[in-house]
């Protein structure tokens, strides 16, 4: 063997590895949480979906050349409900950030409350990521050196990693070239020679690019840990919101789930930006209020005193008779007369048991109806949660529900919802956000709400229907309506209830038309206070 084959076989030996290096590279991922064939499938659907995302991607684009990855790993993060990160030995080079970002992510405070929201959730995560974006943005532009870095080392380690399969590929044209004693000649060897010292240069020139970006990244870790916690709470917070919003107007977590993206997407926008989209709360009030007075619900509530009478039950004990109780001598007196059912109770006159037929709102929606009230809350936006209120109690009792939205006489509009089957949250919101303006007539919406009550009776025998007419205002009636009026009602022998939105004294006046007209009638005067009008979801 001659002296250049002696130094091939020499330097063979020591580019055993170059050769290893070449026949299986190290893999590098692009993502930093593991995902699943699922989770991959949800990413893209939802990226192809939304504008606002892909909108997103584009911006960010200008200022990372690797956005779309670092979206897919924040959204993946959001969606998973353990998400698990890869180790970062593993990452692309370019790539380190988004791993970094990720795990400031999930070990932030706020990032548990988050996920609580999004998990399992595509169209959720979507949002957090959406909610993020102001924090994505600002920290890519503070990391500036750490991208130049971390792209740098990326390209060397892939340049170290061609050089690795350069050896490779000169080993194998000098096996080739290789005579029966395994000799080559002197070219092929020199060529070997230059690729290993080429690959040797590279994979220094890589360690010192890896070296360069840890030392930026380091640097860098406070300020993005500081900026992902910033995004979770942001992110969080926004989900929280839309939650909210959705179960203020009664819309179930598993209601959005089966909707289509884009059309989710479009009523969380109507949500947000409808006329009545900042009394969510109150709207949501009100619903709680209800429910709870459901489950309270009784068949004879107190209503109005009308005298004393005898009977055992306590709660409407006069204070007299309670008075005896301080006197020891007078206490077995007492016992004797509760156990004969002979003390003096004050005497109420209730409402009646809950109807069986439609539950129609009557909604005033005058001009008037846009004037303020304590805490900024306007009569319209009180009239109409109570309403929304009133679909939830018919619903729930299986009546259906009409809205009325009345002003002048040649303004009406009706809204049914029948109660044997689902109310689309749209026509709720159609409902809800209409709004007529003019004057306001009483004749016109009652006589249309009895038309329906006398229609359901004649189709399906349903009487008992209840009325519930909510106002600012006072209007004269003829007395040749009064008089049809008076009859259809003895007949279908349906209630009217009347609520009174910060009305002069004079419109609920005794011998007022709200008055006579009305068989229970309230004022309410603080719009804040959703409990005014509690006993009456008992007694509908």
């Amino acid at each position: 063997m001659d002296e250049e084959t002696e130094r091939l076989a020499a330097l063979t030996q020591q580019a055993g590895r170059w050769l290893a290096l070449s026949a299986s590279p190290a893999e590098r991922h692009t993502t930093a949480v593991v995902a699943g064939p699922y989770d991959r499938v949800a990413w893209r659907d939802v990226y192809a979906r939304s504008a606002a995302l892909r909108e997103l991607a584009a911006q960010l684009l200008t200022r990372h050349a690797h956005a779309p990855d670092l979206l897919a790993d924040v959204f993946l993060c959001a969606y998973q409900a353990a998400p698990r990160l890869r180790d970062s030995t593993v990452m692309a080079p370019s790539r380190l950030l988004h791993h970094q970002v990720v795990t400031a992510l999930t070990q932030s405070p706020g990032f548990a409350a988050l996920r609580r929201d999004t998990a399992g959730d595509a169209y959720a995560a979507a949002m957090a990521v959406l909610a993020q974006a102001s924090a994505l943005r600002g920290l890519l532009e503070r990391s500036r050196e750490v991208r130049e870095r971390t792209g740098r080392a990326d390209r060397a380690r892939q340049e170290a990693e061609a050089a690795a399969a350069a050896v490779g590929e000169a080993l194998r044209q000098a096996a080739e070239k290789a005579d029966g004693q395994g000799q080559v000649p002197a070219p092929v060897a020199a060529a070997v020679r230059r690729a290993v010292g080429a690959a040797e240069a590279a994979e220094d020139e890589a360690r010192r690019e890896d070296g360069a970006a840890a030392q930026a990244m380091a640097a860098a870790v406070p300020g993005i840990r500081s900026a992902a916690r910033n995004a979770a709470s942001a992110a969080a917070e926004a989900v929280r919101q839309e939650a909210a919003l959705m179960r203020a107007w009664g819309v179930d977590a598993g209601e959005t789930e089966r909707m289509p993206f884009e059309e989710r997407a479009r009523l969380a926008e109507r949500l947000r930006s409808g006329r009545l989209a900042r009394w969510a709360e109150l709207i949501g009030r009100f619903r709680q209020m209800a429910a709870g007075e459901r489950a309270r619900k009784v068949e004879h509530a107190t209503g109005e005193l009308v005298g004393v009478t005898l009977g055992d039950d306590l709660s409407r004990v006069i204070p007299s008779e309670l008075a005896v109780l301080g006197v020891p001598e007078l206490r077995a007196v007492f016992a004797a007369r509760y156990a004969a059912g002979e003390l003096m109770l004050y005497d109420s006159r209730g409402e009646q048991g809950t109807g069986r037929g439609a539950v129609i709102a009557c909604v005033d929606t005058s001009h008037s109806m846009y004037a303020e009230g304590p805490g900024g809350v306007t009569r319209e936006a009180w009239s109409k949660a109570c309403a929304l209120a009133l679909l939830d109690q018919a619903r729930h009792a299986g009546r259906d529900f009409v809205g009325i939205l009345f002003s002048a006489a040649d303004k009406l509009q009706v809204f049914r919802f029948p109660g044997d089957r689902p109310a689309r949250v749209t026509d709720v919101l159609d409902f809800a956000e209409t709004f007529l303006g003019g004057g306001t007539d009483f004749q016109r919406p009652l006589g249309t709400a009895a038309k329906i009550l006398e229609e359901e009776f004649d189709d399906a025998s349903r009487a008992r229907g209840d009325i519930v007419l909510i106002t600012d205002d006072a209007c004269e009636v003829s007395e040749t309506w009064t008089r049809l009026w008076n009859e259809i009602k003895r007949r279908l022998d349906f209630r009217l209830f009347g609520i009174a939105i910060a009305t002069p004294g004079t419109a609920t006046a005794s011998g007022s038309v709200l008055e006579s007209l009305c068989d229970n009638l309230r004022t309410v005067d603080d719009l804040t206070d959703v409990h005014t009008t509690a006993d009456l979801f008992r007694v509908i």
